[in-house]
């Protein structure tokens, strides 16, 4: 199905700046009415006032934070058509970064969107529509050099966007993936120097790739794609994994010839 955005509820995670106010503001020109939720009071209440739009303040990753977005999209929207699970962070380090690194970045970039969907399905599911966006990163396809927790929770972003459309797209529930491969956005500069020498020559604006968006709920496609590189990046890690991983090793060769080994 074509989704319209014309008076659709949409509800977009990570609302107070970059990727998230780039969709607010393509979607809301196109006639949405939108919540912008962000952990930030100051921003998010900012864009939503330019765009006539609900502003919620809270944590969008924690189980009580998702419940309580979710409560209050209902009430501000009449009924959500379309859920962004747009917030994410990134760290910099390895298997070294403690355990609340790792959970923190594990609660944000995945099981947010895992206790998204557990509270919008039952409703889709009997209604027989809805629709789940994951901004996921090209770093859910490939990876992210030097940013392990990032690398780790993209992929598993990305398998559960994956595991969502084969279970439920008979039933009227479409689920897309967004992985541009770097978008001048703060998440690009916490990447380090792995992200920059992987992302930044080719990245693009959050308002191309909200554009990119735009077209891409025109024809449901699951993979939303802004650089057509990241597709061949696919394909030759699935065509021959030793010399993709060869490949990635001597890119962070050539990091550590920058900042030192990790």
């Amino acid at each position: 199905m074509t989704f319209q955005l014309q008076d659709a509820g949409v509800v977009i995670t990570g609302g107070g700046g970059g990727i998230g106010a780039a969709m607010a503001r393509v979607f809301t020109a196109a006639g949405a009415r939108v919540v912008l939720a962000d952990i930030a009071p100051g921003k998010v209440n900012e864009i939503a006032e330019e765009l006539g739009a609900t502003a919620i303040v809270g944590d969008a990753a924690s189980e009580d934070g998702v419940a309580s977005l979710i409560e209050q999209s209902r009430k501000a929207l009449g009924r959500i058509d379309m859920f962004c699970a747009n917030a994410g962070i990134a760290n910099i380090g390895g298997p070294e970064l403690s355990d609340d690194v790792w959970d923190r970045t594990w609660d944000v970039n995945v099981m947010a969107h895992v206790r998204a969907a557990r509270l919008l399905l039952p409703e889709w599911l009997e209604r027989g529509e809805g629709r789940f966006v994951a901004t996921v990163s090209a770093a859910g396809i490939v990876t992210s050099l030097g940013a392990a927790p990032y690398a780790v929770t993209k992929h598993a972003a990305l398998a559960f966007a994956e595991w969502m459309s084969a279970t439920y797209r008979h039933r009227g529930i479409t689920v897309q993936a967004i992985c541009p491969l770097g978008v001048n956005t703060q998440m690009l500069a916490d990447t380090g120097p792995g992200g920059q020498l992987m992302m930044a020559a080719d990245a693009i604006s959050p308002e191309q790739l909200a554009d990119v968006i735009a077209e891409g709920l025109a024809d449901d496609r699951f993979l939303i794609l802004p650089h057509p590189q990241v597709h061949d990046y696919f394909v030759a890690r699935a065509s021959n994994h030793e010399r993709w991983l060869g490949g990635m090793n001597k890119l962070q060769r050539q990091i550590e010839t920058v900042v030192g080994p990790n």
